[in-house]
């Protein structure tokens, strides 16, 4: 038992308890024993798959994460760092198709904050291009939401930034090609694929020639990665 453990039961049985919900009751909703309950109210998470953590805390209307930390910091960072590499690919890519692109726009509109990672403009053809990046997945719910927020005010965000009007407006979703983001992607096909029904290379068509509104999933390999690998195959 640890301490970092013990202090999630802690929490957890303040949150049942904030709920009005027994161990029985929250068995009984989750489909999950009691006795799993019972340990990891008791600091005992380590005994429990992490599936049926993140569940029961779902049930209490919470959303249980995994911090890890690498070398006394916070290994987000290491996240941080493949988010700004396929940032800086994705631009680059943009930019080689004479495509102009701004990064991390910010925008306040109608009680609706956020940033567009790249947002990307061909003015001699009346198209834009939203691009969100994620070098990892959180919740899917959240980041579609999220991106259709930043489409839907694309053409605003364009007249008021750079004075003009956008016909053809892109929703890109861009992520690292590495094996984990093509699995959760085919693990969620019927929803990804109702989304972002064009991938790579119908999306780099797009970019050569953006005729239309597009949506899609653009899958960037990091070119650092790609020269370590091409160095140990040496």
């Amino acid at each position: 038992m640890n301490a970092d453990d013990q202090r999630l039961g802690e929490l957890f049985r303040l949150l049942r308890h904030q709920s009005e919900l027994t161990q029985e009751a929250l068995a009984t909703a989750t489909s999950i024993p009691v006795r799993d309950i019972h340990r990891l109210e008791t600091g005992r998470a380590g005994e429990l798959v992490l599936a049926r953590i993140t569940r029961l805390f779902a049930e209490l209307d919470a959303r249980a994460r995994v911090a890890v930390w690498w070398h006394g910091a916070a290994a987000d960072r290491l996240l941080d760092e493949r988010h700004a590499s396929i940032v800086e690919r994705g631009a680059r890519l943009f930019a080689q198709r004479a495509w102009e692109t701004a990064i991390e726009i910010t925008f306040s509109e109608y009680g609706e904050r956020g940033s567009i990672d790249i947002f990307a403009q061909r003015r001699d053809l009346g198209a834009v291009a939203v691009c969100e990046v994620k070098g990892s997945f959180g919740s899917l719910e959240e980041l579609n939401r999220t991106l259709d927020v930043k489409v839907r005010l694309a053409p605003k965000i364009c007249r008021d930034r750079f004075g003009w009007s956008p016909t053809h407006v892109g929703r890109l979703l861009i992520l690292p090609d590495v094996t984990t983001m093509r699995r959760v992607v085919a693990q969620h096909r019927q929803t990804m694929d109702a989304i972002y029904p064009a991938r790579s290379r119908e999306v780099r068509a797009w970019v050569r020639q953006p005729n239309r509104a597009l949506s899609g999933i653009w899958f960037l390999s990091n070119p650092r990665t790609a020269r370590s690998v091409a160095s140990c195959a040496g």
